[in-house]
């Protein structure tokens, strides 16, 4: 079996975007090995399931038995909603992924698979635990639980810091609904600009806030941030 077969076993293989990256699926990695290797095997062991965590090996294998390529896999019982069911089965299904990339299957994208990868970002978010006790590493309320921050400097973290797993962690300890990328960028443009408009004309922050009935700026809408942007070009 040559490297120009699997190749063409490759072109077969249908992504997965995940974050602006393609990644193949575990089935469609295993639909290329059954491609050339028919009578091949796909042998998978557990190596451990102690206190929700769980490690499989897999081997891939000719129809001789010579081994062509293993991998390993890890995942935890409570890392993800849907592990908190499937753990095993996802654990083994990585850990196959893994073995077939070794072999050359999907790895014209990645070595990972697209259900390793998935996870693997899951597992990265912060949870609401972790979110209730957060506390503040830097600035003026270094020291400080997230959820206690005052509302002014949650607004200048918004605005100032474009970490993602700070704004997902401000997202939980606050209750906010923090906007997609794109509209969180324009909120962040327009509420800098109040800001800076309000210096500019010598208006009070608070009387704005007053007039749109909010207690922050981060409260108003996207349409009243523009309003009042508009409003404040026009004094």
């Amino acid at each position: 079996m040559s490297y120009l077969d699997i190749a063409v076993a490759n072109e077969t293989i249908q992504t997965t975007d995940i974050k602006g990256k393609e990644y193949a699926e575990v089935n469609q990695r295993i639909k290329a090995f059954r491609m050339i290797y028919p009578d091949g095997s796909i042998t998978t062991e557990m190596l451990s399931n102690d206190n929700g965590v769980c490690i499989f090996k897999a081997i891939i294998s000719d129809k001789d038995g010579r081994v062509l390529g293993t991998g390993t896999a890890y995942e935890k019982e409570d890392s993800s909603f849907i592990n908190k069911t499937s753990y095993i089965e996802n654990c083994e299904t990585s850990a196959v992924g893994r073995a077939l990339g070794m072999c050359g299957f999907g790895i014209d994208v990645s070595v990972a698979s697209a259900e390793e990868v998935a996870n693997a970002i899951h597992n990265q978010e912060p949870t609401q635990e972790e979110a209730d006790n957060y506390v503040m590493e830097f600035g003026k309320y270094k020291g400080t639980k997230l959820k206690d921050v005052p509302t002014d400097y949650i607004e200048w973290l918004l605005a100032n810091k474009s970490d993602p797993k700070l704004i997902k962690l401000i997202e939980l300890a606050t209750g906010l609904v923090i906007p997609g990328q794109e509209e969180q960028e324009e909120r962040l443009f327009l509420i800098n600009e109040i800001q800076k408009l309000c210096d500019e004309k010598v208006v009070d922050l608070e009387e704005v806030k007053d007039k749109f009935k909010v207690d922050s700026l981060i409260d108003m809408t996207t349409e009243q941030l523009n309003k009042c942007v508009k409003a404040l070009e026009r004094k």
